[in-house]
């Protein structure tokens, strides 16, 4: 591994060349990275970065992302079947027809939809920033999308708004993390506090000491003075909090896990740099459309 590592490295100097990775990558890939974080943070970081070419570990929506905002780039996704479920719920022609059964409506696109489908929308959203700003939209309606868990959560603390949810989800936040589960570890770690993300269904959030992105989670983390915390999103997050708060314990979910975010290893990552394939090659209308909303989204910046 080692080795594989050093070649990285040398790749990267030799080609002017920078790696993105999410906090749900594998330790091994986070630790190779040039900045690891949430899908704001590496919106921003793709957006700010100098260097030729764009090795993005994550999901299809992130790599497309880093090519929408910077269209004269290379970006490589180091394995293309690496495919966020959620995005992939979107009908494109059903969202034209909500968009005209609510004329006045804005659309609110989570920042995990594909580059056609942000191009359709008014502003995209992390979750680190949803509430924030969808309050910053006059109109009084919204149309959000694709989750419908982070819709609701979005709702509970803009209720002067209506909001119009898609029936998207995150089936790791959904479908792993369950209530039962988190009340069992609550009682074999009485003592930690209990991080959950907005993806999760209500009644599994209604069991958190605190909601947040999994940015919020590592800022909340390091200034908390608890010791000990249940992390209530994809577990490979504890991996870097780990990293970062070497003396507090946390515990993950235990089958919390994204299989698509796993799809990339270093091994891909060697290879797409070598060959600088399979690369993300968009429209040019659809990169124009789609670097409104995103833009919109990163001026706006952080909520939590």
């Amino acid at each position: 591994m080692e080795e594989i590592k050093e070649k990285i490295k040398k790749l990267k100097r030799l080609k002017n060349m920078i790696i993105l990775a999410h906090n749900y990558q594998l330790p091994e890939i986070q630790d190779i990275a040039d900045f690891v974080g949430d899908s704001l943070g590496l919106a921003q970081k793709a957006a700010e970065t100098n260097a030729k070419i764009i090795i993005f570990c994550g999901v299809d929506f992130m790599a497309e992302t880093a090519k929408i905002l910077n269209p004269e780039k290379i970006v490589v996704h180091p394995d293309r079947e690496a495919k966020c479920p959620m995005a992939g719920m979107v009908d494109i022609n059903k969202l034209k027809e909500l968009k005209k059964e609510y004329s006045d409506a804005k659309i609110v696109s989570y920042v995990n939809t594909t580059a056609e489908t942000k191009s359709l929308s008014d502003i995209c959203c992390t979750s680190s920033n949803a509430v924030k700003v969808v309050k910053s939209l006059e109109a009084k309606e919204i149309i959000f999308l694709p989750d419908k868990h982070l819709a609701d959560w979005v709702g509970r603390h803009v209720p002067e708004k209506r909001i119009i949810p898609w029936e998207g989800y995150c089936w790791v936040h959904q479908d792993l993390i369950e209530k039962p589960i988190i009340e069992m570890m609550k009682k074999e770690h009485p003592d930690a506090e209990v991080l959950m993300h907005p993806e999760c269904v209500a009644e599994v959030r209604e069991t958190a000491d605190f909601v947040l992105s999994t940015e919020g989670m590592i800022k909340h983390v390091a200034k908390s003075e608890k010791k000990e915390f249940i992390i209530g999103t994809e577990k490979e997050l504890c991996y870097r909090l780990k990293k970062e708060n070497p003396n507090k314990i946390f515990h993950p979910v235990p089958n919390a896990v994204c299989r698509a975010m796993k799809k990339i290893t270093l091994e891909k990552v060697v290879r797409s740099s070598e060959v600088l394939k399979p690369s993300i090659e968009l429209t040019k209308k659809i990169i124009e459309k789609a670097k409104i909303p995103l833009e919109r989204m990163i001026s706006i910046g952080r909520g939590d």
